[in-house]
């Protein structure tokens, strides 16, 4: 079997001849599926247009890429809702982004994108993410598991959920939004030790008892040496649909105030907003939107958007 160049093969091809027939590797490395079909057709026409019969096999290097922990320390500040329109607004602004809903025992990914029936497919024993009318690709337990089922799994399972989820066919996606689970439990850990993320986002509402586990999670990721792109504030202030008055139900600053004491960067704050709570609820992410809901998400992925360019591109 020899080296042969065979005219019209598209780029990360190689082909051998022999005996009439073309043995081609082709390398999909960083490509979606639909760009990987369309260079294999044209390999294949390419090969046929020779005369010869074609035997083609795919191939892939793991690419590299920056993962994005988005964590709160604790549950029901509103973590996955930011988790879901951060990585819509940075798609929105350009980025090829994907999302994992690393919440493996509360996935709410699925809903809050409006894919709570889909099934992601499988190809070389990895997961092929869900694409998303909101642009961004996402794995899930939440979509391999009934809606009413509990997911009472033990650390080691937790652990190879996650790694299944991280190792799916991401194709260009950089970055990869994790939303993780609250706490600094098992999750957090085997994330930690297996798939370092590049930064951290961290969420909280402007209450005290929510910042006292936002400050966990803080020491927990810069006890691992992973940088803290932010702090977002999350529920701060609820608009009066009637006469526009501002209130403040979970106080106000509290989380901006924690990340000047801390030295952290401030992204932003979300108001706690009917809209946002509806949007969500429909599956359509609020950050597809124009209005000032959109705008704030808007706003936090900006300070990430600075972030990425400033630490890789």
């Amino acid at each position: 079997m020899t080296s042969h160049t065979i005219a019209g093969l598209p780029p990360g091809a190689t082909a051998r001849v022999a005996d009439g027939q073309a043995s081609i590797i082709l390398d999909v490395t960083g490509l979606s599926n639909d760009e990987a079909d369309a260079r294999e057709a044209s390999a294949r026409s390419a090969a046929e247009a020779a005369g010869l019969t074609v035997r083609l096999a795919r191939t892939s290097s793991r690419v590299q890429r920056r993962l994005i922990a988005v964590a709160s320390g604790k549950g029901g500040v509103g973590k996955s809702t930011v988790s879901a329109n951060l990585a819509v607004a940075l798609a929105r602004r350009g980025r090829s982004v994907g999302l994992v809903d690393a919440d493996i025992a509360g996935p709410s990914q699925p809903k809050l994108f409006g894919v709570e029936d889909a099934r992601p497919e499988g190809r070389d024993n990895r997961m092929v993410p869900v694409e998303t009318a909101a642009g961004v690709p996402i794995v899930s337990i939440g979509m391999l598991v009934p809606q009413d089922r509990a997911i009472a799994w033990r650390g080691p399972m937790l652990g190879n959920a996650l790694n299944q989820l991280l190792d799916a066919h991401w194709g260009s996606a950089d970055p990869i939004i994790l939303d993780l689970p609250p706490g600094t439990g098992d999750v957090q850990l085997t994330m930690m030790q297996k798939h370092r993320p590049a930064g951290a986002v961290i969420v909280s509402t402007p209450q005290d008892l929510a910042l006292i586990d936002a400050r966990r999670a803080i020491d927990l990721f810069e006890k691992a040496g992973v940088p803290i792109i932010g702090v977002v504030e999350n529920m701060a202030g609820y608009a009066c649909p009637h006469c526009g008055e501002v209130s403040d139900p979970f106080g106000s600053g509290g989380a901006e105030a924690d990340a000047t004491r801390l030295g952290l960067p401030f992204l932003g704050r979300i108001p706690l907003s009917r809209d946002i709570r509806a949007a969500s609820d429909s599956g359509t992410p609020p950050a597809l939107g124009n209005g000032a809901n959109a705008a704030a998400f808007d706003g936090v992925a900006a300070g990430l958007e600075n972030w990425l360019s400033a630490n890789g591109g």
